[in-house]
C-alpha cells in the first residue's frame, strides 16, 4: 500500500476546538501534511481533560498526525508568513466566526489571488451568508436550532425537557461533511486546474441528517413516529430493531413465539405499528428472564439485528474491533493511548491515525526552513519579534 491517497497534499489548518480539527485529522489520516496553525497559547483543547503529565488525550485524539506552527496573528509579519505558506499549500481549512479571516487578510479571495489552485474550506455554524451568519455557534447550539433536540425528545416517553447535550454530533458531522467536500474540490482541481471555496454550515449538515423528520415536518403523518426503545434484561438492556418483516419473523421464532407471525395484531406492518407497545412488552417478558449476553447470543444467531448496551470502555475491548484494526496506538509524550482509525479502509492505500502528536509550535522552524526556505537567522529573527513561538 502507498502511504495515503493524500500524500503530497499540504493543508494549512487554522481550525480549533472540534469540528475543524476533526476534518483535518481525517486529512492527516489519509497522508496529507497538515500544518496546524496555533496561537501562542495553543489550541484551547490542549488544556482539556483527560490530562496526563499536562498533555490532553482529547487534543491528541483530534490532532494526531499534524504538525504545529505557533504564531501570533495579531502581528502583521505573522499574517504575511501565513500568506507565503498558503502559496505553497493545496488546502486551507478554518472554522472561525465568519468575517474573522477576512479581517486578517487570510480569506479565500486574498489567498486565491496568490494561489488559484487553493481549495479553501470555511466551517461555521450557520454558513457565510444569511441573517444568522455572524452568530456564534457550538454543537449544542446547532442541536437546538436544527430541531435535532426536539426530535430526540419526541422519541422519549415521559420526558418534557430536551436531553442534555454531551456528545457533539454537530461538530463531528460538520467536520465529516467538510472532509468529503474537500476531496470533491481536489478532484475538480485535477480536472480544471482551479481550486474552489467551500462554505460548510453545520446547521445545514444537522438538518440533512434528519431525513424522515425533515419530510414528516412538511407532510405530517398525524401520529408519533415509532421509536426503538431499549429492552430490559435480567442485568441490563438490549437493543432489538426488527425493521423489516423478515427481522420480525426471525425475532418471533428466536423468542419461542412463532405464532406471533400469524397473530392478527402483528401479522402485517400496519398491525405491528398499531400494537407496537404491546409487541415490545411481549419481547420484554422474554428478555427479562435472560442476561443481556444471552439475549444477544440467541437473537444474533437467529439473524435478528440486535446488540446489548456496551459502555465505551467495553466497546474498546471488543475482539471484532481489534481484528478489524479499528484503533491505533499513539504516543503523545505522556505515554501510549488508543484512538480510532477512520471508519473506512482502502485496499491500496494507508488509512490510519498517524503516531505523532505535536507539542505547541514544535514544527515551526522545520516548516519554515523546508517549505519557505528560511535561514536559521531569519527564523531566529521571527522568534525575537515574537511572531514565531516554540520549536
Amino acid at each position: 500500500m502507498d502511504d495515503g491517497v493524500l500524500a503530497g497534499v499540504r493543508v494549512l489548518d487554522f481550525t480549533t476546538i472540534v469540528s475543524g480539527p476533526y476534518c483535518t485529522r481525517l486529512l492527516a489520516d489519509l497522508g496529507a501534511e497538515v500544518i496546524k496553525v496555533e496561537p501562542p497559547e495553543g489550541d484551547y483543547i490542549r488544556t482539556q481533560p483527560p490530562l496526563r503529565d499536562g498533555r490532553s488525550a482529547y487534543f491528541a485524539h483530534l490532532n494526531c498526525g499534524k504538525k504545529s506552527l505557533a504564531v501570533d496573528l495579531k502581528k502583521p509579519r505573522a499574517v504575511d508568513l501565513m500568506r507565503e505558506l498558503a502559496e505553497r499549500c493545496d488546502v486551507v481549512v478554518e472554522n472561525s466566526r465568519p468575517g474573522v479571516m477576512r479581517r486578517l487578510g487570510l480569506d479565500y479571495d486574498a489567498l486565491d489571488r496568490r494561489n488559484p489552485r487553493i481549495v479553501y474550506c470555511s466551517i461555521s455554524g450557520f454558513g457565510q451568508t444569511g441573517p444568522w451568519a455572524g452568530r456564534s455557534a457550538y454543537a449544542p447550539i446547532l442541536h437546538a436550532a436544527s430541531g435535532f433536540d426536539m426530535v430526540n425528545l419526541s422519541y422519549q416517553d415521559g420526558l418534557e425537557t430536551p436531553l442534555n447535550t454531551g456528545i457533539y454530533v454537530g461538530d463531528v458531522l460538520g467536520g465529516t461533511c467538510a472532509f468529503g467536500a474537500i476531496q470533491a474540490a481536489l478532484y475538480r482541481r485535477e480536472r480544471t486546474g482551479r481550486g474552489d471555496y467551500i462554505d460548510l454550515a453545520m446547521m445545514d449538515a444537522m438538518l440533512g441528517m434528519l431525513i424522515y423528520e425533515f419530510q414528516e415536518a412538511q407532510f405530517p403523518v398525524g401520529k408519533k413516529a415509532r421509536g426503538f426503545p431499549p429492552t430490559r434484561t435480567k442485568d441490563g438492556f438490549v437493543m432489538i430493531a426488527f425493521v423489516k418483516p423478515n427481522n420480525f419473523e426471525a425475532t418471533a421464532r428466536a423468542v419461542g413465539h412463532p405464532e406471533w407471525i400469524v397473530d392478527p395484531r402483528f401479522s402485517t406492518i400496519q398491525a405491528r405499528m398499531k400494537h407496537w407497545a404491546e409487541l415490545m412488552d411481549l419481547v420484554g417478558e422474554w428478555a427479562s428472564a435472560r442476561t443481556s449476553a444471552e439475549c444477544e447470543e440467541i437473537l444474533d444467531a437467529a439473524g435478528v439485528p440486535c446488540s446489548r448496551y456496551y459502555s465505551v470502555r467495553e466497546a474498546q475491548s471488543l475482539p471484532h474491533l481489534a481484528e478489524r484494526g479499528s484503533f491505533a496506538t499513539i504516543d503523545d509524550g505522556a505515554g501510549a493511548l488508543s484512538v480510532p482509525n477512520p471508519a473506512f479502509r482502502m485496499l491500496g492505500s494507508e488509512v490510519r491515525a498517524r503516531d505523532y502528536v505535536p507539542s505547541l509550535g514544535a514544527d515551526g522552524p522545520e516548516i519554515l526552513s523546508r517549505v519557505l526556505e528560511y535561514s536559521a537567522g531569519e527564523i531566529d529573527d521571527l522568534r525575537a519579534q515574537k511572531v514565531l513561538v516554540g520549536g
